[in-house]
């Protein structure tokens, strides 16, 4: 038997239970719509209107998601060489001190820039 196939069968079923849900809750679920239902939700808090015209979003909403996005990033490299490091010796050292540096040199100069501050 292929070692692969217990995996392709769980991986079906997974597929067929969230289809089977999804089916299911479509057709029994209530259809009843109100104007708070299809309201738009802000934590709560009742919806700001945009500003005229579309408006400009702050850059700094989209600077904090790169940033966290980059150090997920980075926390997933770092992890496969904490593990390996003896044996990468003094390239891997190197490697990862690139890797590091290339990441906090722009990291210090936005925060420098003010970037970081919501206000």
């Amino acid at each position: 038997m292929n070692p692969y196939v217990p995996i392709v069968v769980m991986v079906c079923v997974a597929a067929l239970m969230a289809i089977a849900g999804l089916v299911i809750s479509n057709l029994t679920g209530p259809k009843r719509y109100n104007s708070a239902k299809v309201d738009q939700y802000e934590s709560g808090l009742q919806p700001t209107p945009g500003a005229s015209g579309g408006g400009r979003v702050p850059i700094k909403y989209y600077l904090v998601a790169m940033t966290f996005i980059i150090f997920d990033i980075e926390v997933v490299f770092l992890y496969p060489w904490a593990v390996a490091h003896g044996a990468l010796g003094w390239f891997g050292l190197i490697a990862i001190m690139t890797f590091l540096a290339l990441i906090t040199i722009p990291f210090v100069y936005e925060w420098r820039r003010g970037g970081f501050e919501w206000d």
